[in-house]
């Protein structure tokens, strides 16, 4: 046999080394574990106010990362993808106040620890958010204010579940 048929026959039968598999399986694992919990917690009355409530949060900082985006945009004359990151900044900053103290009630936990993962979490949030802007203006030729309102709701739902399990969880207070 040959250096190349030695090393075929030595492969797994599917093709894929042990441990590929094996971190396979652990994403399967911890990606059902998520979705069971997002099913058990829809049955929790309190997780649906905590949902208005990040709602509420939510419209406020949409509010000003508009307002923000609009006069850095058209006041300022700041590109769109830029003034959205500014945007972000002011907003990121008072939704993680009115998170902290009002929707999770979470001031139990190191401030700066909570502020640290709410960031992560808003910066994930803010590359589905620069997509979508992306998509709705370069791409589709759409106007930059309203596209970067639909951009803002679209990231919505990866931002709440983000924080509702990660920065505020029962396990980080």
């Amino acid at each position: 046999m040959s250096d190349v048929d030695e090393t075929q026959t030595t492969l797994e039968p599917a093709g894929r080394p042990q441990r590929a598999r094996d971190a396979g399986g652990r994403a399967a694992e911890w990606t059902w574990e998520v979705v069971r919990r997002i099913h058990l917690g829809t049955r929790r009355p309190s997780n649906w106010v905590q949902l208005f409530k990040f709602g509420v949060v939510g419209g406020s900082g949409y509010i000003v990362n508009l307002l923000v985006f609009a006069v850095l945009n058209q006041a300022l004359d700041v590109q769109h993808i830029l003034a959205a990151v500014g945007a972000f900044c002011v907003a990121v900053t008072n939704n993680f106040l009115w998170n902290r103290h009002w929707t999770f009630q979470a001031t139990e936990a190191h401030p700066g620890f909570q502020a640290a993962r709410f960031f992560t979490v808003s910066v994930a949030a803010l590359g589905v958010n620069l997509v979508l802007l992306y998509v709705l203006v370069d791409i589709a030729g759409g106007p930059e204010v309203p596209s970067q309102a639909i951009a803002v709701a679209g990231a919505m739902p990866f931002n709440f579940i983000g924080n509702k399990m990660w920065t505020f969880g029962v396990g980080q207070r």
